[in-house]
């Protein structure tokens, strides 16, 4: 779009959905570019999780743009859909954020709540594609519950990595989740399967406050799947967020024994100690991080071959072992919406073997379906 100085959207009346995220390979933002276009009539901005900046952690506040003047919507505040309110005098609303390739990354899930809300009112939708930084030729996890279905990370039936790229993404969700919005997609140049986001040359910037790195990208669907119980530290408050699994109750020894013995490709188990700060990425403070000022006990997942991590499954092993380690203290009760699947809870609780429940799911219908789907709208070799 920026080549042809935004041509297509002359004499339409556009709606920014982005974050610090929508940045181009020299450094400069959408947001700029947009104002910039004589082609262009900004209207309003839209931002999902942690806000325009992608400094907040948590809830994110509506506001005004210094530069343009332009309302910001949050969709992460009051409401995480656009209202009619908000998108009135809006005939086209752009997207350009990147994901990380997991389901539970709410990015997705705006994305699905803007495209239900231009359905709804006749608007426009381009996705701006980029790359998923995972290199998107896996998919692997179970398929949520359909109870679930809609919730903010489980917005559509899929795997807890689904593999695509965003504009994948909304092609699936426009057409075998019937959306139905008048949809475009402005594919990547150059990007082939495979290639994970350092080696395309792009800049860097963090997707959100706690994704700091390839690798924490890269574990982020393992060490994640825990994170709704309040009892365990997955590194928040550290300078190693997603890398580290602890709290004050672990036994780091025998945790770390167990791991190891899974022999998980591509990733070493190392026994650490830590200490969570209530100070977030921007110096602010009082973030309600787990445990903070208080020494963890745990672990540290250090990615040895990215290309040979299987991290869902890993994650899977992960509670397991938690569960051999400490059966009187750690719970998998809390972690359905994470997780997907009540029946992956229950296996583990069963102590089921993971490759059991692995390939239960793997071999599921729903698994089969969404691969089906998947490979009806891919975009790129």
């Amino acid at each position: 779009m920026q080549r042809d100085n935004f041509a297509a959207l002359k004499g339409r009346k556009v709606g920014l959905i982005t974050n610090h995220s929508g940045i181009n390979r020299h450094g400069e933002h959408i947001l700029d570019l947009m104002h910039a276009s004589q082609n262009v009539e900004l209207v309003a901005i839209f931002t999902p999780e942690h806000g325009i900046r992608g400094e907040a952690d948590h809830g994110v506040d509506s506001g005004v743009d210094e530069t343009t003047g332009l309302p910001i919507h949050s969709l992460y505040g009051k409401t995480r859909k656009p209202t009619d309110e908000m998108l009135e005098g809006v005939d086209t609303l752009v997207f350009d954020i990147q994901d990380i390739g997991a389901r539970f990354y709410t990015y997705i899930a705006t994305l699905g709540e803007c495209m239900n809300a231009a359905a709804r009112l006749d608007i426009r939708v381009y996705v701006l594609d980029r790359p998923n930084p995972l290199g998107g030729t896996d998919f692997d996890g179970p398929i949520q519950d359909d109870d679930l279905i809609g919730n903010f990370t489980a917005f559509k039936p899929m795997p807890t990595t689904h593999g695509m790229t965003t504009g994948e993404i909304a092609l699936l969700f426009n057409g075998t989740y019937g959306i139905g919005c008048d949809l475009e997609v402005i594919k990547c140049e150059g990007w082939v399967r495979g290639v994970m986001f350092d080696e395309t040359g792009l800049p860097w910037v963090n997707p959100s406050p706690n994704m700091r790195s390839m690798s924490e990208e890269i574990i982020y669907t393992m060490v994640a799947q825990t994170e709704a119980n309040k009892d365990l530290s997955v590194g928040r408050g550290t300078d190693r967020p997603f890398e580290y699994l602890g709290a004050p109750w672990v036994d780091g020894d025998a945790l770390t024994a167990e791991l190891r013995s899974r022999n998980l490709p591509g990733i070493w188990v190392m026994r650490t100690t830590f200490i969570p700060s209530g100070t977030d990425i921007t110096g602010r403070e009082n973030y309600p991080y787990q445990f903070i000022d208080e020494v963890c006990q745990g672990v540290r997942f250090v990615v040895t071959d990215r290309k040979a991590v299987r991290p869902v499954e890993a994650g899977i092993h992960m509670l397991d072992a938690l569960l051999e380690v400490h059966p009187e203290r750690y719970s998998v009760e809390k972690l359905r919406k994470l997780v997907g699947a009540q029946w992956v809870l229950d296996a583990l609780k069963a102590r089921e073997p993971v490759e059991q429940i692995v390939a239960r799911w793997r071999g599921s219908q729903a698994f089969k379906d969404f691969a089906d789907a998947r490979a009806e709208v891919l975009l790129y070799d």
